[in-house]
């Protein structure tokens, strides 16, 4: 049995977390639930973004299953901060073509690898004398650590490849000890090739030769720009999963946002939260059904009969989430 923590958050995060608590109730492994509050709704019920006990549910669960939250004006970020609370210091975002969507090309399957606790998502900002500044914060160990978990990444996944994307022409201490750290960690991985690329040139790469790239890791603004840019490659944010993992605590959550303009609708597209659960499973060791939630997601979008608006359909959140049950079981 998994204890996990279930954070909804609000917009879409309710509707995908229901279609994916549905799918986890169907397949041969036994969870139990543990809900928290986050997010605009919290805000308004409780006056915080991120309750004390919501961190303390997530921080004794098993994995944690987060679905998306507004911005609350004047608030700090409760997924930034859950992400602090539990240390998850490496964020995994997989970027892959599917048969049956229009991607830029047919043979994408890279990872982004974004350090996930300092850089200007640190949210240090303060006024001086009419000047409004943002601390970039970057440090040789948080560098050393994001580029440890790139590369072990990469033999995970059997590929041969890490790409280091910062600015160090420009910031040449923050990105120049990211770049630095990057190099001397990649001496204990011989096996491995190595490059690293200033990240607007690497926006540009992603468009021209996505397919030549296999690990990417890159500083926490960096990291969450290219991460969208990429989903845009191979189909959208509907399609993008994303994983926080730490030395002791797992954190799951689709790159999407809560996306009020179709919330409540129940069109929202159930794949990326699906897949980010597949994620979760890996995690946790459920390797042989992780895949096959995987394959079940890959089976139902090459079909091309039930999708969501986003890609094209006419099929709700649970129609989709049914479709991918019924592949699995």
């Amino acid at each position: 049995m998994y204890n996990l923590a279930i954070i909804s958050g609000d917009g879409i995060g309710q509707e995908v977390m229901s279609a994916c608590e549905y799918l986890l109730d169907k397949i041969d492994l036994e969870f139990s639930f543990e809900y928290g509050e986050a997010g605009f709704e919290c805000f308004n019920n409780n006056g915080t973004t991120l309750p004390e006990e919501t961190i303390n549910i997530a921080k004794k669960s098993d994995a944690v299953l987060f679905g998306a939250s507004t911005s609350t004006p004047g608030q700090p970020s409760p997924i930034i901060n859950l992400r602090k609370a539990l240390n998850v210091y490496a964020n995994i975002r997989p970027i892959k073509s599917y048969k049956g969507v229009n991607c830029i090309r047919d043979d994408i399957d890279f990872v982004i690898v974004r350090e996930n606790t300092e850089g200007l998502y640190s949210q240090n900002e303060y006024e001086d004398d009419g000047k409004m500044i943002a601390e970039r914060v970057i440090t040789r160990t948080a560098s050393e650590r994001i580029s440890k978990a790139a590369f072990n990444l990469c033999i995970k996944r059997g590929q041969s490849k890490v790409t280091c994307v910062h600015k160090s022409n420009v910031l040449k201490k923050t990105d120049g000890i990211f770049k630095e750290s990057f190099y001397k960690v990649a001496n204990d991985y011989p096996q491995i090739k190595t490059e690293d690329y200033y990240v607007d040139a690497m926006a540009m790469y992603l468009v021209t030769h996505p397919q030549n790239f296999d690990v990417i890791v890159s500083t926490n603004l960096f990291g969450d720009i290219l991460s969208d840019e990429s989903a845009g490659l191979v189909g959208g944010l509907g399609l993008a999963p994303s994983g926080n993992i730490g030395d002791h605590n797992g954190l799951f959550e689709p790159v999407h946002g809560s996306a009020p303009d179709i919330a409540g609708k129940n069109i929202a597209n159930p794949c990326s939260m699906i897949l980010s659960a597949a994620m979760m499973l890996d995690y946790l060791g459920e390797w042989e059904m992780s895949n096959d939630m995987k394959n079940a997601v890959e089976k139902v979008i090459a079909e091309c009969k039930i999708r969501t608006p986003d890609l094209g359909g006419d099929a709700s959140t649970m129609d989709v989430t049914k479709a991918i049950v019924k592949e699995l079981i």
